[in-house]
């Protein structure tokens, strides 16, 4: 499965090629439920996609810059924790050698090294690949079909179907991806057909064995090791890949949330050891499958069949 996408996070990038509208009030209460929980995530490059001179868009901004000024004290105030931790640790082993001592000297030494690249990451002005990068339970920019126009909404890459009750998201972690066989199955009947969107995205990241990758069996006593390769079509190119979406309410809250439609892999995805991959849609198609009609399922999947077909460079992910 799609465990990972490199997005292009620039909404204006899909008015530009689109025509689409842009929905800044669902940004808006995206960045302010931000405000109130940091563990909501949403990629740097999608921050700094903002940079219209309109009051919403200075609305959006206000929020983020809380968000930022607020992170930053609070790496620091870990920052100082931990420094004193560590100094606490090392003042003890200089008068003797106790297992308490040596796991908070390993611990604070490793936590002040992941607080320190924190800080260079949110201080850094310039952005780098891996800001436009999402994982499971992100937030990314989706483009749909609503009230007769193309609109682009911000979704959490991970889907809660309408109806279904919170605890799916953790009953079922894997709907971040939805199998082009199963659409129809109890879990996505509801949303395929209904309710479909676009994320373009340039790359997709996939776990595999390594034995796998190297076409090899385990050797004796070897342990299966993981390791995360990133595929880009070739010709360097972004895709229109297909998605269905959700807006699901519950009590005082909602959520917008997606999956990314995947497949049966071409030969290229399947030698290195994945079995799994996205659907990037032509763009002629796009209207037609934003446009979902339940009651020409066989259209929609001719849409899916018509696919872009590059060729997936794959490498091992930095």
């Amino acid at each position: 499965m799609c465990y990972s996408a490199q997005i292009i996070a620039d909404y204006l990038k899909y008015v530009r090629r689109f025509g689409a509208d842009v929905s800044l009030t669902d940004f808006y209460e995206l960045y302010w439920l931000r405000s109130k929980n940091p563990k909501v995530k949403i990629p740097r490059a999608m921050d700094a996609a903002f940079v219209d001179e309109t009051d919403e868009v200075a609305r959006i901004r206000s929020l983020m810059a809380d968000y930022y000024e607020e992170r930053e004290r609070s790496l620091q105030q870990d920052l100082f924790a931990q420094k004193k931790r560590l100094a606490d640790a090392e003042r003890t082993l200089q008068t003797k050698t106790t297992k308490k001592a040596l796991e908070d000297q390993r611990i604070a030494t490793s936590k002040i090294e992941w607080i320190l690249g924190k800080q260079d990451e949110l201080r850094r002005p310039n952005l780098v690949d891996e800001d436009s990068r999402i994982f499971p339970g992100w937030y990314a920019p989706v483009m749909v079909w609503q009230d007769g126009r193309r609109v682009v909404r911000p979704m959490r890459y991970q889907c809660r179907p309408a109806g279904a009750p919170a605890f799916y998201d953790t009953k079922f972690p894997g709907t971040y991806n939805a199998r082009r066989d199963n659409l129809e199955g109890t879990f996505w009947k509801k949303l395929f057909g209904y309710t479909h969107g676009v994320m373009v995205a340039n790359a997709f990241f996939e776990n595999v064995s390594r034995h796998t990758m190297e076409h090899r069996e385990l050797v004796a006593g070897e342990k299966e090791e993981n390791v995360v390769l990133e595929f880009r079509p070739q010709p360097t190119q972004d895709m229109l890949l297909a998605c269905v979406w959700s807006e699901w309410r519950g009590e005082g809250e909602s959520l917008l949330s997606f999956a990314a439609i995947t497949d049966e892999p071409p030969p290229e995805v399947a030698a290195a050891g994945h079995d799994r991959c996205v659907i990037p849609i032509k763009p002629e198609n796009v209207d037609a499958w934003l446009r979902a009609d339940p009651k020409d399922l066989a259209a929609m999947y001719a849409i899916l069949d018509d696919r872009e077909r590059p060729y997936y460079e794959h490498r091992l992910a930095a």
